[in-house]
């Protein structure tokens, strides 16, 4: 019989875990009902009868209302669900802490890069950043010579281009000179060449007054117009900086880790293998003392109340509830719904509401209480788990995550994607089939989770990121896939 797991007691569907076809008994823990349609892996089947306009319930929580009668057996999708999602939110601050289990931190440790503020880094790079397009291909020319001639020195030089940094204005500009000088600052690069144009609005002065003085003594500046030979000169502080990087990896304990955490191609498993298995690394870092940090805001609409129930101070739980509105309203000044999600692959995958997918998606940040809500550009300050401002875009979110310090990201797909970003991005799949076609993509098979178990997903996927923390190079690292992507929020002159 094709397998179908019901997830919390109040739920009024199944998730399938295998395909069925129409008249197949599906058996789940507690029982067994007949499909009246043919149902994909990852798709949802009604365990009773929902009245039209009912809510329909997964994760325990309403996923959205039945958009017409939907008897036991039948298929639960976008023809017979619609989300109920509106605009802005009211919240009240809880009169007690949601109570948040505590999960002993694991005795591990890898092999990372002391930095002399503290930090610890999983590369020892250098790292080239245009402030503008114009010369996002010199920059990049620097790096691929540079290379050669400081591989013995460093783990790699890599050059991050992106279109913006002219011909933006106000908070638009900010934003991108954020991202930017956080991205100098970042534990991963033993050094960083900031290469402007000369005219753009994005001038070099201005980033270097966002770059802390602390930090200034590992960046170099170039600026094109200014230079008799911008590539050879850039060629030569790469060198420069090269020399004075040189690092030797040394024990440290989780404590030293910073997570970054992200979903992106997810599917109707993302939220029962890979997404709370995420979870389970965040809370083992964050016990540990540790730093995580969640994005992607436009996707814990119809889950917020979740994280709010988890902010550490009435201070942090108003932060929350000014950044969920506040993106709220951003989509509604656009004239978009603040439900315009989940994306066709999404759909495909299984999932049928944007309250579906932000119940699955916030597992990513496990259990631990909310420490802090920051800016988009902004560097995390507070151990724990962070929210960082950040659409859900795979490459702005995960672009932000790095720029906010996270020196590894975990990425959880249940459709695939080939796209790194600065910091090594760990790939895992929801299900076993993405994860044997595409090898050269994923680095871990969350699909384990339904036949090991969980403990022992846990397990093995912590033993990976220490790999990877420790030096062994990411599916992405492999494919040079390193890219950032900058959010443009405002008009362009």
């Amino acid at each position: 019989m094709p397998k179908a797991l019901k997830i919390a007691p109040p739920d009024d569907v199944l998730t399938m875990l295998e395909d069925g076809a129409a008249g197949d008994i599906v058996a789940f823990e507690g029982g067994t009902v007949q499909l009246a349609d043919a149902v994909q892996r990852g798709h949802k089947v009604a365990l009773r009868p929902i009245a039209c306009g009912a809510p329909v319930r997964k994760f325990g929580f309403p996923i959205g209302r039945a958009s017409q009668t939907i008897a036991a057996g039948d298929h639960v999708h976008t023809h017979n669900l619609a989300t109920a999602l509106g605009g802005q939110g009211s919240y009240d601050f809880p009169s007690a802490a949601a109570a948040v289990p505590g999960r002993a931190a694991p005795a591990a440790t890898f092999m990372g890069y002391r930095r002399a503020d503290g930090r610890v880094g999983t590369r020892n790079e250098i790292w080239i950043l245009p402030t503008v397009g114009c010369v996002a291909r010199t920059a990049e020319r620097i790096a691929r010579q540079a290379g050669e001639r400081v591989a013995h020195l460093v783990d790699g030089v890599h050059a991050f281009s992106h279109p913006h940094g002219c011909s933006q204005l106000g908070h638009d500009l900010d934003g991108t000179r954020a991202i930017l000088a956080s991205l100098a600052c970042h534990p991963n690069a033993g050094g960083a060449v900031i290469i402007g144009l000369g005219c753009e609005e994005n001038q070099v002065a201005a980033l270097i007054d966002a770059i802390p003085e602390a930090r200034r003594g590992s960046v170099r500046f170039l600026v094109a117009q200014a230079s008799a030979d911008e590539v050879a000169e850039g060629v030569a502080l790469v060198e420069e900086l090269a020399q004075a990087a040189t690092a030797e990896r040394s024990a440290v304990g989780l404590d030293a880790l910073v997570l970054g955490v992200k979903c992106g191609g997810s599917d109707g498993l993302s939220g029962l293998t890979a997404n709370p298995l995420v979870g389970r690394m965040a809370d083992h870092v964050t016990a540990a003392g540790g730093s995580a940090i969640l994005t992607e805001i436009p996707e814990i609409f119809g889950a917020e109340h979740l994280l709010m129930e988890r902010a550490a101070s009435r201070e942090t739980f108003d932060a929350i509830v000014t950044l969920v509105n506040g993106f709220k309203q951003h989509f509604i000044d656009h004239g978009e719904p603040v439900s315009e999600n989940p994306s066709p692959g999404n759909v495909a995958g299984g999932i049928t509401t944007l309250e579906e997918k932000s119940l699955g998606a916030v597992q990513k940040g496990g259990t631990s209480a909310v420490a802090d809500v920051i800016e988009y550009g902004a560097r995390i300050s507070a151990r724990g788990l962070t929210l960082l401002e950040a659409p859900g875009n795979d490459a702005v979110s995960s672009t932000a995550l790095a720029a906010a310090g996270a020196t590894a990201i975990l990425f959880t797909t249940g459709r695939g994607t080939p796209l790194g970003f600065p910091v090594p991005t760990v790939k895992i799949a929801s299900n076993h089939d993405l994860a044997a076609r595409k090898p050269g993509w994923i680095d871990f098979d969350a699909g384990m989770v339904l036949d090991a178990g969980m403990d022992a997903a846990d397990a093995a996927l912590l033993q990976r990121i220490i790999a990877i923390a420790s030096g062994e190079e990411t599916a992405a690292e492999r494919n040079g896939e390193r890219e950032i992507a900058i959010w443009k929020r405002g008009v362009t002159l």
